[in-house]
């Protein structure tokens, strides 16, 4: 019989550590796959579409984040290229015994290029910890449309969340230079004096930015798409268009914005969002 108490407990609890990069490349009118890396619980994969604008579809295989783990996504696309970044399902930043879990994306988009950066929802638990930073380089008149959703808890499993420390940067520059910052805290006390994320009971929120010249021509049909029962505002300057929201959970808000991102690209949404 095997004495357990013999067994000496490892000092420091195994973390995921994972980085999945994909680059594409020009093939006349098509675009196609360049290079592919893929290391730990990181994967990234290419599903067959009948488009010539690829999807690639990444996928962290841990089930989720805590404090301690590193993850890595980074999509680069080539001179006049077209391509739908996206992930498969929602991420999750569970509690945290200790620290923080740190998610790094990192996108290039080349001359002429344009790119959909269409990640699924980010599920924050009580207590976790997550810092995430997404930087985006633009070159000469790349263009790009971004979205960002995050959800405290799960309204369905009746879940408040009351702590946590998520630190969110998204960082867009044209040729080096800032184009669009967009930094986001939350805290203990962000929630404990401002309601929960800001939106008292609204624990679901969106930011929809679409960066390339002549956006903010699209606000005025955007403003048609808005729902009257959520909060929601559009607004544009300068080669941008933002759109937030908010909704009491995940499900709601995605309906919502189905039609606002359809209407944007012109096309469907990624099959990985399952509408």
């Amino acid at each position: 019989m095997l004495d357990t108490t013999a067994v000496t407990p490892p000092l420091t609890m195994q973390r995921a550590r994972g980085r999945a990069e994909v680059s594409l490349k020009a093939d006349g009118a098509r675009t196609r796959l360049d290079t592919l890396h893929q290391s730990g619980s990181a994967k990234a994969f290419l599903p067959v579409v009948h488009s010539d604008v690829p999807e690639v579809v990444f996928l962290n295989t841990s089930g989720g984040l805590t404090g301690g783990d590193r993850m890595r996504f980074a999509l680069s696309l080539a001179a006049g290229t077209r391509a739908i970044g996206t992930t498969q399902t929602a991420e999750r930043a569970y509690a945290s015994s200790g620290g923080v879990a740190e998610m790094a994306v990192h996108l290039k988009v080349g001359a002429g290029a344009h790119l959909d950066w269409l990640p699924q929802e980010t599920i924050l638990f009580q207590s976790s910890g997550l810092y995430r930073k997404t930087l985006a380089a633009l070159e000469g008149d790349a263009s790009i449309l971004m979205v960002e959703t995050v959800v405290l808890g799960r309204a369905a499993m009746n879940e408040t969340v009351t702590r946590l420390a998520f630190h969110d940067m998204r960082h867009v520059t044209r040729d080096g230079t800032p184009v669009l910052i967009e930094p986001l805290h939350l805290t203990d006390l962000t929630l404990a004096s401002a309601g929960l994320a800001t939106h008292g009971t609204h624990r679901a929120f969106i930011t929809i930015a679409l960066i390339q010249q002549g956006a903010e021509d699209a606000v005025a049909p955007l403003r048609r798409l808005l729902p009257e029962a959520l909060p929601s505002g559009v607004s544009g300057w300068d080669g941008k268009c933002v759109i937030r929201m908010a909704a009491p959970d995940a499900w709601p808000l995605k309906q919502a914005i189905a039609p606002i991102l359809i209407h944007l690209r012109g096309a469907s949404l990624p099959r990985v969002w399952q509408l």
